[in-house]
C-alpha cells in the first residue's frame, strides 16, 4: 500500500530539504507522487514565467537600448609585412576586398577587410603624409571593436552618467561613438542599419 502526504507537505519536502541523488531516486520509485509533481511544477513553472515577464522585458529592452551584435573588429595597422603575415599566412585569412577612405581624419586610409569563413577583420593602413593625424596607441584611431545596438541614445547617456568620455558627443545624431573600457579596451557602438 502507498503511503501518501497531502500536496503542501509534499512540495516542502521538495523544496527545503536537501535530498541526495539516492533518496530522491528511491522516493520516485516508491513514491510516484513525488514524479507525478515533479512533472507537474517543471511542465508549468517555465511557460507560467515566460507569459508573465516576455512583454516586460521587451518593453524594457527597447527604451534602454541594447547590444544586437558585432558590428566590425578593426585592426591599425602599425607594420604591415609582419600584419599580413600574420593574419593571411598564419591564421588563414583570405582579402576580401581592400579600400581607401576619403574625408576628415581619413584621408587615403587603407582599409583591408580579411575574411576566414563568416568572421570579418578590417586591417586599418593610415597613408604616409597623415601619419601625424594617428594618435597615441590606445586612442580609438588604434584597434577597436565595433558593436551594433538598436538604440544608442540610452546606452550612451548612461556610458556618460557612469563616467565614460564619449569620442562623439553627437552620438544620438550621428548613431555612432567610441569609449574606453575599464581595462583600456576601445570599444564602437553603432545603430547605422
Amino acid at each position: 500500500m502507498m503511503k501518501c502526504c497531502n500536496f503542501e507537505e509534499t512540495i516542502m519536502k521538495i523544496t527545503f530539504m536537501k535530498i541526495n541523488i539516492s533518496k530522491i531516486k528511491k522516493n520516485i520509485v516508491s513514491n510516484p507522487i513525488y514524479l507525478f509533481i515533479i512533472i507537474i511544477l517543471l511542465s508549468t513553472a517555465p511557460s507560467f514565467a515566460q507569459k508573465t515577464n516576455s512583454s516586460i522585458i521587451k518593453k524594457d529592452n527597447i527604451s534602454q537600448g541594447k547590444v544586437t551584435g558585432l558590428k566590425y573588429i578593426c585592426v591599425h595597422v602599425l607594420e604591415l609585412e609582419k600584419t599580413l603575415k600574420l593574419y593571411r599566412e598564419i591564421l588563414g585569412f583570405k582579402l576580401a576586398e581592400a579600400e581607401v577612405l576619403h574625408g576628415p581624419g581619413l584621408e587615403g586610409m587603407l582599409v583591408m577587410k580579411l575574411k576566414s569563413n563568416d568572421l570579418t577583420i578590417g586591417l586599418s593602413l593610415t597613408a604616409p603624409e597623415f601619419w601625424d593625424t594617428v594618435g597615441p596607441i590606445g586612442n580609438t584611431n588604434h584597434n577597436h571593436f565595433m558593436l551594433k545596438v538598436d538604440n544608442i541614445t540610452p546606452i550612451g547617456d548612461k556610458l556618460k552618467k557612469e563616467g565614460y568620455a564619449l569620442e562623439n558627443e553627437n552620438y544620438a545624431r550621428d548613431k555612432y561613438t567610441f569609449f574606453v573600457g575599464p581595462n583600456g579596451e576601445i570599444i564602437g557602438l553603432s545603430a547605422w542599419d
